[in-house]
C-alpha cells in the first residue's frame, strides 16, 4: 500500500480578503503558516514517510509544503521538491484581485456562482475548471507524477483548491458531475490510500472520517 497526500495551500492574504486569487502570487496570511504547522503536525502523526513532494510555482502553495515538511521532519524533500506551473490555481482573468462579494453586487450572485462552479464555463480572460483539467492538470499529472504512485511511491501535492479539485477528476475519485461538492479546506491534508494504483480509502488527517 502506499499514499497520495493533497494539501491545499493555508490561507493566503487574499483568502482573507475574500478576493479572487488566481494567479496572483499573493503569500499565506498569519493563519495560513499556522495551518501549514498543523498540517505538517498531523502528516507526522499519521507516520507517512513520502518519496517526491510536488507543488506549484505559487508561493502560497510551496510556503505551506516548506512549513509542513519542516514541522514533519522531512524537511530534506524541500530540496528536491517539483515546483510545476501547470499545478497553479485556476486563472480567474479579469475577475482576479476583486472582492467576492462585490462581484457579487456588481454582476449578480447568479453569473458569479456559474462563473466560479460551471465545469465548462470560463470567467472573463481566464479560465474553465475544464480548462484545468485537459489543458494543465491531466496531462502533468499523467507524465511525471502517476508512474511514481503506480510504483508504490508515496506522494504529496501541495498546490490549490481547483489544481486539486482537477487531481480528484483526474484520479478517477471525482467526476465533473460530482465535483462541486468536493470543497476541499486549506491546509488539510487529504489522503488517499492506494494499492496496485487503486483507491482503497480516502480521508482526511484530521480525524480520519470518509471525505
Amino acid at each position: 500500500m502506499n499514499y497520495l497526500v493533497l494539501m491545499r495551500h493555508g490561507q493566503s492574504q487574499w483568502n482573507l480578503e475574500n478576493r479572487f486569487t488566481g494567479f496572483h502570487d499573493i503569500d499565506l496570511s498569519d493563519k495560513g503558516r499556522e495551518e501549514a504547522k498543523v498540517a505538517g503536525q498531523r502528516l507526522q502523526d499519521a507516520g507517512i514517510e513520502f518519496d517526491q513532494v510536488f507543488t506549484s510555482t505559487l508561493q502560497r502553495a510551496f510556503h505551506t509544503a516548506e512549513i509542513a515538511l519542516e514541522e514533519c521532519g522531512q524537511e530534506d524533500l524541500i530540496r528536491t521538491m517539483q515546483k510545476e506551473d501547470d499545478l497553479r490555481e485556476r486563472d480567474y482573468g479579469d475577475l482576479t484581485g476583486l472582492n467576492k462579494d462585490e462581484t457579487k453586487a456588481k454582476f449578480g450572485e447568479e453569473q458569479v456562482h456559474i462563473w466560479r462552479r460551471s465545469y465548462d464555463v470560463q470567467p472573463p480572460g481566464g479560465e474553465s475548471l475544464q480548462d484545468v483539467v485537459e489543458k494543465r492538470v491531466r496531462p502533468y499529472y499523467t507524465k511525471e507524477i502517476k508512474p511514481l504512485v503506480d510504483d508504490g511511491e508515496n506522494i504529496l501535492i501541495a498546490a490549490h483548491g481547483n489544481s486539486l479539485r482537477g487531481i480528484l477528476i483526474v484520479i478517477g475519485a471525482e467526476t465533473p458531475e460530482t465535483i462541486n461538492a468536493a470543497e476541499i479546506p486549506t491546509g488539510s491534508p487529504l489522503v488517499f490510500e492506494l494499492e496496485n494504483g487503486k483507491i482503497l480509502k480516502r480521508y482526511y488527517l484530521e480525524d480520519k472520517k470518509a471525505a
